[in-house]
């Protein structure tokens, strides 16, 4: 593997080179693997991040227009996070047409061990 980067980006942490990147994102995916994680696709996963890494309220209009996907696109993926208990709906009080996606208990756990995996994965990057 390439040498660590010397670099150090705006946001104060250092930077990665291409092929470390993959390597890194690589690393994370086999590990979960191999801990029988729920298979995500990229949609889902970035929706599932969106919903945990920006500030509530989150609804479908609001979350297919961040993340430039259709709104049926949003409400499958929903679905499926929800099926998982990761995330879950509930009735806008303020507008009862609304829907509101929230964060879940379980959601935080899941996110909390990727964060872990993938923390422990970019250590091992220069072993």
């Amino acid at each position: 593997m390439a040498a660590p980067p010397t670099s150090t980006p705006p946001s104060g942490g250092p930077t990665l080179q291409a092929a470390q990147a993959l390597a890194l994102w690589h690393r994370v995916l086999v590990v979960g693997l191999n801990r029988s994680l729920p298979d995500l696709t990229t949609r889902q996963f970035a929706l599932f991040l969106e919903v945990y890494l920006a500030s509530p309220p989150h609804t479908v209009r609001g979350l297919a227009k961040t993340l430039n996907m259709s709104k049926p696109a949003v409400t499958r993926a929903i679905d499926r996070l929800e099926k998982l208990e990761f995330v879950r709906r509930k009735t806008d009080e303020q507008d009862k047409r609304s829907v509101l996606v929230q964060r879940s208990v379980k959601g935080s756990v899941f996110l909390r061990e990727f964060a872990d995996m993938a923390t422990a994965a970019a250590r091992n990057l220069t072993d």
